[in-house]
């Protein structure tokens, strides 16, 4: 895979973008790598062009409950997400639903289509639940794959990196085995 980690726009804000979230890669010592690709909106759309890779492909949903409390679920790409099954195990209010992505913009820096774990670098205030498939990190993956902030490319780490990167970011994950759903 071709470590192509070339500048991108930063995000809005005062938030970073792609440039500064290779940066805190760096800062930590977390080794990446990046394929560039056509812009994707769906993990479906992105799977011809990253499927001759190894590793785990992530999707992810921001979402909100009744009493607006924020989420970021990311799961196995090809894994069910049951938000009611969801909404119970972390305690949600009243269900959970896609948060608008005027909201995803001002918390995670990032836009539809362009959702990944890695935007928790730009919530400093701790606004959002990290909610993570556990078969991601115990699965015997050598790599996790997300958007470095934009859809055009994805990037790959390590599962522990991904956990290291986290807790350094504020946000211990929440684990929850998705396959049980």
């Amino acid at each position: 895979m071709a470590s192509t980690d070339t500048p991108a726009a930063s995000t809005t804000n005062g938030q970073g973008g792609r440039t500064e979230l290779i940066a805190e890669f760096d800062r930590l010592g977390i080794v990446h790598e990046t394929l560039e690709h056509p812009e994707v909106f769906t993990v479906e759309a992105m799977m011809p062009h990253i499927q001759h890779l190894t590793g785990a492909f992530c999707k992810n949903l921001f979402v909100k409950d009744k009493k607006k409390r924020l989420y970021l679920l990311t799961a196995l790409h090809d894994r069910p997400i049951q938000l009611n099954a969801v909404c119970k195990k972390v305690g949600a209010s009243g269900g959970l639903r896609l948060a608008d992505e005027s909201i995803l913009k001002e918390k995670l820096g990032v836009t539809q289509g362009s959702v990944t774990p890695f935007a928790i670098f730009n919530d400093k205030a701790g606004d959002v639940k990290f909610i993570l498939d556990s078969d991601i990190v115990n699965g015997g993956h050598k790599k996790m794959f997300g958007h470095p902030m934009v859809n055009t490319a994805s990037t790959a780490i390590s599962p522990e990196d991904l956990m290291k990167f986290a807790r350094e970011m504020g946000h211990e994950p929440v684990l929850l085995d998705f396959s049980d759903m």
